[in-house]
């Protein structure tokens, strides 16, 4: 039969794609533009573009993986198109494939944005035939081009991938393939079809729970890089494993095995699978985030917003009990540290003492503000600054009223029982009273008390999800992950001047669909400053640098070191302030002022530039801790921070590569006039070397400004 290779390329992508009438389509490349490399053999054996297991059908061979399905075999392709759809960012293609067997027609969409070299894909589905076919798993992409590529075999190639959780989030690791799970095979025929893989999965409404929906594949000698995310504020699964021909990377939203998930399809109901976007790049780790981080602000074209400076005192300050008394001290300090906006967190709407189980109303609390609510969010507005709530839309407790007012269809069930978790039940955004319960409330909010931000928190997990109507639950999950983005997409065009916070317990459902809408992100609620620099280190891995919410919770009883290394975790993110600045000395509320200031004047930096990683990404946090920002395009400006902790060496070298023969000045610029740790620029090796001494605890920070002469 005829192959032949299809080409389609954004302003800074192209993909090549092998098209035969004996075969499924593949993907056999994607490299950034201007490569020069050969257009790759229609010869070639790729994956299936789609992987499609659906009942009656299966895979062969049998395995766990997400490959070597039936109807993905059997998928041939019937067509495809390329436009540039009106209001788009950049070309779009549609490939589309049947199967001859079941009926089902799968169509592959691809979009590229101008000038990033990325593009985003899911899979459409539907069927030509009277049948109905019930799905268990979809893949969003597979391809096996990270291998064609990069050039290099399976052993000189390396995974980057993340753990994540409450307080400890961005735990990166750098695995070689082959220690990865993709085991080495004996060369020599006869043998069976590989089976091994390694796999990722997030569970439930956490979808970034335990594990991050982003990673990348590094050539060893740093020449080439694929990075990736799954963009879904729910569960998904992602694997890499070998094939007897090369190997594959595949995507996938919720499955049944993993997340108790099917779908049925059929001529009048289809199916669309979550969205992913995928990275190439010349480089390192560094460039392969880069690259996401380009793709990440072109999600998020039509949405930028100011920058403001955020004060919550749920962290290390007023942990969920606020009270007139205590925060009216606290707003005066906040405006005057400089704070945009200022946060009244958990239990303002309190009666008992018990919010936990008893939320859901959103009505403020009598008993806490003697004078109102409306007074304390006056008190924010005449300080200058915007009044904000924090607010749990997707829960009600279980001593609510509003529990029994509304129907148990408006709420997750399992065999006929609401999902109970942690004291809460769970709405489920895609029945018309849970939505219109919220709608409610934030028009409530904002015309009653002028709230010009939420901080939206979810801090439970229900399980796989709700069978309501005889649904799988994880059809269920999916079906309020996407009626809940919805309805933020609804509330943003209502409401276009309103901030919202993604907190989600602590970083907990830190994806691109939810960070795609939102203005920023909580990377952490941890409370110990020490902890918290690896995890404002590693975010910009995930979260764009202007979204980072980074704590920074001075204290009265630190030092004016350990305050400077609080502070520091914010100024190249978000500087997201809490502590108890009424209660600070003279100098720490000297030093909280000089970093907002500093914040401020950085903030256009920020929200255009690229990440790097001077010490690496990956590994055990160490007791120095460093991230760095840089201009986009040389020769722009880069920044460092910086932090040592308890029991680290005086002194270190900082590899800054994309500084290599440059002449460049070295300035600690935070803390002003902090003049006591040495800093030397090696331009030949592009190294800056860094000599600190200790005293105290050890513990401190500084912002560093790596400028040309």
């Amino acid at each position: 039969m005829q192959r032949s290779v299809l080409t389609w390329s954004g302003s800074d992508i192209t993909l090549h794609f092998a098209l035969a009438g004996d075969q499924p389509v593949s993907l056999l490349s994607v490299r950034p533009d201007g490569t020069g490399a050969p257009v790759p053999s229609a010869g070639l054996d790729g994956a299936p573009l789609v992987e499609v297991l659906a009942l009656g059908h299966g895979r062969f061979p049998g395995s766990h993986r997400y490959a070597d399905t039936m109807i993905g075999a059997r998928l041939r392709h019937t067509g495809h198109t390329m436009s540039r759809p009106a209001g788009s960012t950049g070309p779009e293609l549609r490939i589309v494939q049947t199967d001859p067997v079941s009926g089902l027609v799968v169509t592959s969409v691809f979009q590229a944005a101008d000038g990033v070299p990325a593009v985003r894909t899911w899979s459409e589905l539907t069927v030509e035939s009277e049948r109905t076919i019930r799905l268990q798993a979809v893949t969003s992409l597979v391809t096996g081009a990270f291998v064609t590529d990069a050039g290099r075999p399976l052993e000189e190639l390396e995974l980057v991938h993340g753990d994540s959780d409450r307080g400890a989030g961005g735990r990166w690791h750098r695995t070689p393939l082959r220690e990865a799970g993709l085991v080495a095979r004996d060369p020599a025929p006869p043998q069976h079809a590989p089976r091994s893989r390694f796999a990722l999965t997030s569970r439930s409404s956490w979808s970034t729970g335990e594990h991050l929906p982003t990673g990348a594949v590094l050539s060893r000698d740093g020449s080439w890089a694929v990075s990736w995310q799954i963009e879904h504020n729910g569960a998904w699964h992602w694997e890499l494993g070998e094939r007897k021909q090369g190997a594959y990377l595949a995507l996938l939203g919720p499955t049944d095995t993993e997340h108790q998930w099917s779908e049925a399809v059929s001529a009048g109901r289809g199916f669309t699978t979550v969205p992913v976007s995928l990275a190439v790049c010349r480089g390192g780790a560094d460039e392969a985030f880069g690259a996401l981080t380009r793709q990440r602000r072109a999600l998020r074209a039509g949405r930028s917003r100011s920058l403001p400076v955020i004060f919550t005192h749920c962290v290390n300050t007023i942990p969920g009990d606020p009270t007139t008394a205590e925060l009216l001290p606290l707003i005066d300090a906040a405006a005057e540290a400089g704070a945009d906006y200022f946060c009244v967190d958990a239990g303002w709407y309190d009666e008992d003492g018990r919010w936990w189980d008893s939320l859901g109303e959103w009505q403020p609390s009598e008993s806490r503000f003697p004078g109102g609510l409306a007074e304390i969010l006056e008190r924010i507005r005449d300080r200058g600054m915007v009044p904000g709530v924090g607010l749990e839309p997707e829960v009600v407790g279980v001593r609510s009223a509003l529990a029994d007012r509304l129907p148990d269809e408006a709420f997750f069930q399992r065999d006929g029982v609401r999902v109970v978790e942690h004291g809460r039940y769970h709405l489920d955004l895609r029945h018309p009273r849970a939505r219109s319960h919220l709608n409610d409330v934030v028009d409530r909010l904002m015309s009653d008390f002028g709230v010009g931000y939420l901080k939206l928190d979810h801090p439970i997990m229900p399980g796989p999800g709700t069978d309501l109507n005889g649904a799988a639950p994880g059809a269920g999950l999916l079906g309020h992950n996407r009626a809940h983005l919805a309805w933020l997409d609804t509330l943003l065009s209502r409401c276009p001047d309103l901030l919202l916070e993604n907190c989600a317990a602590g970083a907990m459902r830190m994806d691109y669909a939810m960070l795609s809408r939102l203005h920023l992100q909580a990377i952490s609620s941890g409370r110990n400053p020490l902890l918290h620099a690896p995890a404002a280190a590693a975010a910009p891995a995930s979260v764009l640098p202007e979204q980072a919410g980074n704590r920074s919770c001075p204290q009265p009883d630190m030092t004016a070191e350990e305050a400077a290394f609080t502070l520091a975790t914010g100024i190249l993110g978000r500087l997201h302030l809490s502590g108890p600045l009424d209660r600070v000395t003279p100098l720490q509320s000297t030093l909280v002022r000089e970093a907002v200031t500093l914040h401020k004047r950085l903030r256009p930096f920020i929200s255009g530039s690229l990440p790097f990683w001077p010490l690496g990404l990956t590994g055990t946090a160490g007791p120095w801790v460093a991230t760095g920002l840089r201009s986009p395009e040389p020769p722009g400006d880069s920044w460092l921070t910086l932090w040592r902790g308890p029991g680290a060496p005086a002194s270190l070298e900082l590899p800054v590569p994309h500084l290599k023969g440059e002449d460049i000045v070295p300035e600690a610029v935070f803390p002003a006039g902090a003049a006591d740790w040495d800093l030397k620029w090696d331009a030949a090796q592009g190294a800056l070397r860094v000599s600190a001494p200790v005293g105290g605890s050890g513990a401190a920070a500084r912002v560093i400004h790596l400028r040309h002469s």
